[in-house]
């Protein structure tokens, strides 16, 4: 089963909330494009997973059904993004934007921090059945800076738990914004090595 194909995140992606899933395409990591822009994580990178990471190939404009917790923040113009998924119910993303200034990035990554402290509050408006802790988990010193997020949901009719971690980080123009998600809580999440692959995506943007 691919990542996260709950009742709850096929509400959520229906409502622009959804946690990122997997492609249903290649058993092997597609070739990325040459690169004209920002560089991408690789399979490699990510947190460490019992089956091994798939990288897709990175694709100009914003993902299916926009981006996780933060719909409507990113432009389409100037961005990319690339999906990740395992074998198991593992699934990541991140999406790269170029903005016009470095002050236009920085709000920019200001409105992605807002929209992710704000998603559990949002997810539990739109669906009073289930129930989402969302948790700020620090800043990384990396580039102009990295911040950490992770929101935690219980759909308490179906009784699935979803956990999903969230980072934004910033080098000058260009913002990245990563996500890792699984069926499980926070304590089977692995924060440290997501705060890692963050560290790598900011650091390596303009490399």
């Amino acid at each position: 089963m691919h990542a996260l194909r709950t009742a709850l995140t096929a509400a959520l992606a229906a409502a622009g909330l959804g946690l990122a899933t997997a492609p249903p395409t290649p058993a092997a990591a597609a070739p990325a494009t040459a690169r004209t822009g920002p560089v991408f994580l690789d399979a490699a990178q990510l947190p460490p997973s019992l089956t091994p990471w798939t990288a897709g190939a990175v694709t100009g404009g914003l993902p299916e059904g926009d981006v996780p917790c933060a719909p409507g923040v990113l432009p389409a113009k100037g961005t990319a993004h690339r999906v990740f998924h395992t074998e198991l119910d593992t699934g990541g993303l991140q999406v790269t934007t170029v903005a016009p200034t470095a002050a236009k990035a920085a709000e920019t990554a200001a409105g992605l921090r807002r929209a992710l402290a704000a998603c559990a509050d949002r997810v539990e408006r739109q669906y009073p059945t289930t129930e989402a802790d969302g948790a700020y988990h620090g800043r990384l010193a990396v580039e102009d800076g990295a911040h950490v997020y992770s929101l935690d949901t219980r759909d308490l009719q179906v009784g699935s738990t979803d956990i999903a971690l969230f980072s934004v980080g910033r080098d000058g123009r260009t913002v990245t914004y990563v996500q890792w998600g699984q069926m499980g809580d926070l304590e089977d999440a692995p924060l440290d090595a997501f705060k890692t692959t963050t560290r790598t995506a900011v650091d390596q943007l303009h490399r």
